[in-house]
């Protein structure tokens, strides 16, 4: 009976440290992609899961998928509504059991500025650091190509923002017009829209989602330096178009949104939260070795 009991300890030892020197400390990822494509495109989000996953072994990645295949998923990224969309991800992510005690999570174009409304409007499980890689978090103000395969969706959103981005059929059918801003309209920009005006507190403010987004404890906003699709890029560091005009731009910090710290972003700067880095490229263009460098350090 001894022997059996110091064999037991003795198992119970080595098999307990194998494991725990093997484990993977690193929290989970949730992805989200961008306007024109799907969670599980081998050539986009399944390769950067991949990336991540060679640099990361062991780790859980959720590629966010909203809707119930890829197509769905895909077209919903025009035309579901973009506070249903954000509802659906928080379900998923409120049901994955591997993401209960925390995640990072990255968002590419739309899908930062998305990201960022889960981080305020579900707070649980915990959202810990937030990378936006081209999230146009103040809005766009053009719609010059569309990123992806499908040219037909892309053709279409822009023929429903040529009937006029603010017109009601348009707002509740097209995802684009949700954070379409137009800064010769400021008035009606903050009347209007149905997503990005509202998250960004322009009207009210929604201390819940202030007190939420301040507690990641890092966000991290990648810009492309030499971005052809969003416009302004500046939007990606949450900059804008001076109201008025279309050529001067505003940084966040001389932003309304920054001044009267409507977000907590005054707050998250000055506890060092928040990271600037400009990718030198074109919108969503970066190399492996830039992508290893520069964003798996906030995913470890």
């Amino acid at each position: 009976m001894e022997l059996k009991i110091i064999f037991s300890a003795i198992f119970s030892v080595f098999f307990v440290g194998s494991v725990s020197c093997h484990s993977n400390s690193s929290l989970p990822l949730v992805i989200w992609h961008g306007m024109g494509d799907s969670c599980c495109n081998p050539l986009s989000m399944g390769s950067i899961k991949s990336l991540v996953e060679k640099n990361i072994p062991g780790i859980y990645v959720n590629s966010l998928e909203i809707g119930s295949n890829i197509i769905d998923d895909m077209a919903n990224g025009f035309f579901m509504d973009g506070f249903t969309q954000i509802k659906f991800a928080c379900d998923i992510i409120a049901k994955d059991p591997k993401l209960k005690n925390g995640y990072n999570a990255i968002g590419f174009s739309q899908g930062g500025q998305f990201l960022r409304a889960v981080a305020q409007i579900c707070p649980n499980p915990p959202m810990n650091n937030l990378i936006s890689a081209g999230g146009q978090h103040q809005g766009v103000y053009g719609f010059p190509r569309c990123p992806g395969d499908n040219s037909t969706l892309c053709n279409l959103a822009r023929e429903l923002l040529n009937m006029g981005a603010y017109d009601k059929f348009v707002q509740e059918n097209l995802v684009q017009a949700q954070y379409w801003h137009d800064p010769l309209n400021e008035a009606e920009y903050r009347q209007y829209s149905r997503f990005i005006a509202i998250i960004n507190q322009e009207n009210s403010v929604n201390e819940t989602y202030k007190k939420n987004l301040v507690k990641l404890n890092k966000f991290v906003m990648v810009m492309f330096g030499k971005d052809t699709m969003v416009e302004p890029k500046e939007s990606e560091w949450f900059g804008f178009y001076v109201p008025g005009n279309t050529s001067d731009v505003y940084t966040l910090r001389e932003s309304k949104l920054y001044i009267q710290d409507k977000l907590g972003l005054k707050q998250m700067d000055a506890d060092k939260k928040l990271v600037f880095l400009t990718a030198p490229w074109d919108h969503l263009q970066f190399t492996d070795e830039w992508f290893e460098a520069n964003l798996i350090p906030y995913m470890k």
